[in-house]
């Protein structure tokens, strides 16, 4: 079906603003699975699958640890990455002040996919990113590349992994003041997306409206309803109001 960008920011808002988490910015969210649903990447379904979890995980701050090597490696404790890239970028970048790069390691995260939105905003502010990480299933390596001022970012895939059990929840920011070689980058992966197709899906989305799965929209107004009603129940119960 086909929905707008308030639609769909309104039913993830909704949706996260029903788990009552501490961590994570609802507005923020649901402009990140927004943003990846208008290029094409299913940002309502991986939110989908990431609210399976997100009312059970932990729900507490990362441990970021430095290092004199220009790296940052952070413990997100199996939460998912959507409720604090945000913040660890903005610390990320702070540390980056009087240097030419940073290398961001987060550890024991889920929904990287989710990233996409972060990632192009610095893009836009001259920082050049490359983010790579690991599935457990096809495709196994995703790449993204983001030079200085690009829309949508250079797209790459590879079905060859080390599969290293800790790499499969963990994702390798590194940001730069200087461009990444895309033919460097790209050594190992063996399909690509290219950056203007994303771009030409996103401008799409906002002349005739962003799609979306039928089953999934569902299931993400679901969550909002399901969420909010346990709530309320819960809140009605405490006041005395129901027996």
């Amino acid at each position: 079906m086909i929905v707008s960008h308030n639609e769909l920011v309104a039913a993830v808002n909704k949706a996260f603003l029903g788990m009552r988490r501490t961590c994570g910015e609802a507005d923020i969210i649901a402009n990140m699975v927004a943003d990846l649903q208008m290029v094409g990447l299913h940002g309502v379904r991986h939110f989908n699958n990431a609210s399976n979890y997100l009312n059970v995980e932990k729900d507490c701050p990362v441990e970021i640890e430095s290092s004199e090597s220009g790296t940052l490696k952070v413990d997100l404790h199996q939460c998912s990455l959507a409720c604090h890239l945000p913040v660890i970028i903005d610390y990320s970048l702070e540390k980056m002040v009087g240097s030419k790069q940073i290398t961001i390691v987060l550890n024991n995260c889920h929904n990287r996919w989710l990233a996409y939105s972060e990632l192009v905003k610095l893009a836009a502010k001259g920082i050049a990113c490359r983010t790579t990480w690991e599935n457990g299933s096809k495709p196994k390596r995703i790449l993204y590349v983001l030079n200085r001022g690009c829309i949508a970012p250079e797209l790459y895939f590879s079905d060859v992994t080390t599969f290293n059990n800790e790499q499969l929840h963990s994702m390798t920011i590194e940001l730069s003041v200087d461009d990444f070689s895309l033919e460097e980058s790209a050594t190992g992966y063996s399909s690509h997306v290219n950056g203007n197709e994303l771009q030409k899906v996103q401008q799409a989305a906002w002349r005739e409206g962003i799609f979306v799965d039928d089953i999934e929209w569902e299931t993400l107004k679901e969550t909002a309803t399901v969420f909010l009603v346990e709530n309320s129940q819960r809140s009605l119960q405490g006041a005395g109001e129901l027996v």
